[in-house]
């Protein structure tokens, strides 16, 4: 978004309200110096700040609102007839990249590239004499699929052209890189963790997971989907003509101030390759099981088992559910400097200062097991597996807990009990199930209740007493239901950001002895009840009860 005020007012405003580093404003502007552009579209290309973000700083600044796209003509043909009364060529608003449209009111719309041009407002008065004009600052995309949707009226639709070299040099255009950069900056400032960007027969839709949840962020012409997806591959290493194979790929940005990794995944499909994007923040720092939201008595028992000077201990759960930053957390919680710590993952997701990682190449036959084998020669006290997925890893892995070291690693099972049929059912031999794994911890994670709009909620007396049957002396304050509102701040999804709920089990010699006897897992699951093991639902409902989260969250989560 082009806009005229001084420039070194911006970039000075947006530095005080603390939306840029000081950092990015010099990279801006020695930037701005080589190719003498805007220094707003500028920071926005090199992810210093996202595009909603600098409207916003522009709408504070001008008489300009910042239109939504629901607020635009639905029918672009209104903006055609709206061109086609002012006698100028359709070529000539589609190169300044301007439309206009009348208003029931009466009054000239007006949404360009830059809406402070002088010479834009000087024509619309020679044009439109006898009517009032408007001008409004617009987001990029909707601005782009106005445009597009013009274009299409005035020569039909066009075919994408599939030759490789048109397409690198569209993914090189300044209109495609301020896309996916802005992007990926506003993707970042909504706190998404995923980016999916899906073709279809007529439309590209572009989605963002928040809390766990998919939104539709916007909706774009399917002819766009080439350029953007071409840029994206080009950026993350992949093969930009590739496309009926999938890809993995990987982009480190800096986005608001803050280092991202993105993980980058192409899947072909039937109308073209669905593209997602992982924003993975570089900083490891923040990992605490502190922070998990385990409850008081959880975090004890977690406490004790991570310090353990051998065993396995298990994280479960599918994927998504937070089970690589507990693990990460752990590992900063034993993380004294007295320790050596070896992980092996695929891929590596956060670095960790004093602690050895290793990245898996399953193409050149550097697996789990490969990989472990070598590190048992490293005279590690504490290992760390991303995830035990076949016997082979799961052989070395007790191997390694039976000669002294501590194994922390994740599997992909449904509860905590479900951990020891799946080791069997990988063809570990059950001693060797019963004997060195000393815990499972089973999780999910549930969004919080946005605190600025939630009300509260009182559920029904079946939950009520569900709750009352699992809290302990520990939990002595009066219940807080609460239900979702919505609201600006929450983004009108009642909730904001997302914490664990946990179910931990520890390995008896009671549950060895199922385990060696080849009891169900059913038969387990009811020896755990009896030894209290709080099952994922009533940690959710305590969480309820807190007013942390709400009843319907808990339910939507979690199965009985």
């Amino acid at each position: 978004m082009d806009i005229q005020p001084n420039q070194t007012f911006i970039g000075s405003y947006l530095l005080k309200k603390g939306l840029i580093t000081p950092e990015d404003l010099q990279k801006a502007v020695s930037f701005q110096n080589r190719i003498r552009g805007k220094l707003g579209p500028i920071l926005i290309r090199i992810g210093a700040i996202s595009e909603d973000n600098f409207l916003k700083i522009l709408s504070e600044l001008s008489d300009m609102r910042l239109i939504d796209a629901q607020e635009l003509p639905a029918d672009p043909r209104i903006f055609y007839h709206t061109i086609e009364q002012s006698g100028i060529d359709p070529d000539w608003w589609l190169d300044q990249e301007a439309l206009v449209w009348e208003s029931p009111e009466g009054l000239i719309c007006c949404m360009a590239r830059d809406p402070l041009d002088d010479s834009l407002g000087e024509l619309l008065k020679r044009v439109f004499p006898d009517q009032e004009t408007v001008f409004f600052l617009v987001r990029s995309y909707d601005l782009e699929r106005a445009l597009d949707a013009v274009a299409r009226i005035g020569s039909g639709a066009s075919q994408a052209d599939n030759d490789i070299d048109q397409l690198r040099e569209l993914a090189e255009e300044a209109p495609v890189i301020e896309f996916v950069n802005n992007l990926l900056a506003q993707a970042h400032d909504q706190r998404a963790s995923d980016v999916h960007i899906e073709p279809g027969e007529h439309i590209l839709e572009v989605r963002f997971r928040i809390d766990g949840i998919l939104f539709t962020r916007f909706s774009l012409p399917g002819e766009r989907f080439a350029a953007i997806s071409s840029r994206i591959k080009l950026i993350s290493g992949m093969d930009i003509a590739e496309r009926r194979l999938p890809q993995d790929g990987r982009i480190g940005l800096r986005l608001s101030g803050e280092s991202v990794d993105v993980r980058v995944s192409a899947a072909p499909g039937v109308h073209g390759e669905s593209v997602v994007l992982r924003l993975l923040p570089k900083e490891g720092g923040k990992f605490s099981i502190r922070n998990l939201g385990l409850e008081a008595d959880n975090y004890h028992i977690f406490s004790q088992w991570i310090n353990e000077p051998h065993g396995i201990i298990l994280v479960t759960g599918p994927t998504g559910s937070g089970k690589s930053t507990t693990l990460y957390a752990a590992l900063e919680a034993v993380n004294d400097k007295k320790k050596k710590i070896i992980t092996v993952e695929d891929p590596v997701e956060y670095h960790l200062e004093g602690i050895t990682q290793i990245q898996t190449h399953s193409e050149i036959g550097y697996t789990f097991a490969r990989a472990l084998r070598s590190i048992l020669r490293q005279d590690p006290d504490v290992i760390m597996i991303g995830e035990i997925r076949d016997k082979e890893t799961a052989e070395i892995a007790v191997q390694a807990s039976l000669t002294g070291h501590l194994v922390i690693s994740t599997l992909h099972t449904n509860d905590a009990v479900s951990a020891f049929t799946r080791l069997i059912d990988m063809g570990i031999d059950p001693f060797l199930v019963a004997t060195p794994v000393r815990a499972v911890m089973a999780q999910r994670l549930i969004r919080r209740i946005c605190p600025t709009c939630a009300e509260p909620a009182e559920p029904i007396p079946d939950i009520q007493k569900m709750v009352q049957a699992v809290i302990t002396g520990q939990c002595q304050e009066k219940p807080r239901w609460r239900g979702p509102v919505g609201c600006a701040e929450c983004q009108g999804t009642g909730y904001k950001g997302r914490e664990g709920i946990y179910e931990l089990v520890p390995v008896t010699s009671e549950i060895q002895h199922h385990i060696l006897n080849g009891r169900t897992g059913g038969d387990i699951r009811r020896l755990t009840r009896k030894q209290n093991c709080r099952t994922l639902r009533e940690d959710g409902l305590l969480k309820a009860w807190r007013g942390i989260t709400s009843v319907e969250e808990v339910l939507r989560v979690t199965a009985e």
